[in-house]
């Protein structure tokens, strides 16, 4: 039985999509398994490897497949990648955007460490002759795949003890909760970037692939900037909203 009927009217890729998802339906592909190469599936469906392409991004896309870079296409573990919403006019962590959806949390702590940072960090800190700070740095994911990686610096004679925590969980919860400072507010500064490619391996995404910048200084009750964090979100995934006043004629 042919897997691509050249007289249906239905486009070639489409063809071929349902024949992996019916494969994969069937346990013939399971989850984790790495697919054939794209010449060898090209091959057997006897079809061009643009079109074959096609079949296996729209999979891709749909969190069906999984891209791993320089290593081939996988089955997924059947869990949907969901686009978040970012609201700019709150401060809001990476679970608050997830809340509410069917998405399974998890964060991944690259490094806690104590540096001294330069001078540009120590001026927006409000450090003084304290150079020292708590770097945190963690990738968000949500069902298995990379939203965001955030770097957080935070005064290290206010939070020299936050290494010990378990910084998988809210970062905030611990600042509020275990350090008893209120995130009273925040500047936030976003662009629309080009992610290098640090950030693209992390997200296991095509090289120059979109995505946002975000630089955040939040304050506590007494206005006095307690982190800085610099985070990179795929542009794919990541929708930022914010709700505009009624129009005043001038």
């Amino acid at each position: 039985m042919k897997i691509v009927d050249p007289t249906n009217p239905i486009p070639k890729y489409l063809q071929i999509k349902q024949w992996l998802t019916q494969q994969i339906d069937l346990g013939i592909f399971k989850a984790g398994d790495r697919l054939p190469s794209e010449i060898e599936l090209a091959q057997r469906c006897t079809v061009s490897r643009a079109t074959l392409r096609q079949a296996v991004s729209s999979l891709v896309d749909s969190g069906i497949l999984i891209k791993k870079k320089g290593m081939g296409t996988y089955v997924g573990s059947g869990q949907a990648i969901v686009e978040l919403k970012h609201d700019v006019q709150k401060i809001v962590s990476f679970r608050d955007c997830i809340s509410g959806q069917e998405i399974k949390e998890k964060t991944i702590v690259l490094d806690k460490s104590i540096i001294d940072v330069d001078a540009e960090i120590s001026k927006t800190l409000v450090l003084g002759a304290q150079k020292k700070v708590v770097r945190i740095q963690r990738l968000r994911l949500g069902n298995e795949t990379a939203y965001v990686h955030e770097e957080s610096y935070l005064p290290y004679r206010l939070f020299k003890d936050i290494v010990n925590y378990d910084l998988s969980t809210s970062l905030y919860k611990i600042i509020t909760v275990d350090f008893g400072i209120e995130l009273k507010r925040a500047i936030q500064e976003i662009k629309a970037v080009i992610l290098n490619e640090k950030m693209t391996d992390f997200f296991d995404i095509p090289a120059k692939s979109p995505g946002f910048y975000m630089k955040n200084i939040t304050f506590d009750q007494f206005n006095t900037p307690v982190e800085l964090m610099i985070s990179y979100c795929r542009g794919d995934l990541y929708t930022l909203e914010l709700e505009l006043n009624e129009y005043q004629l001038s």
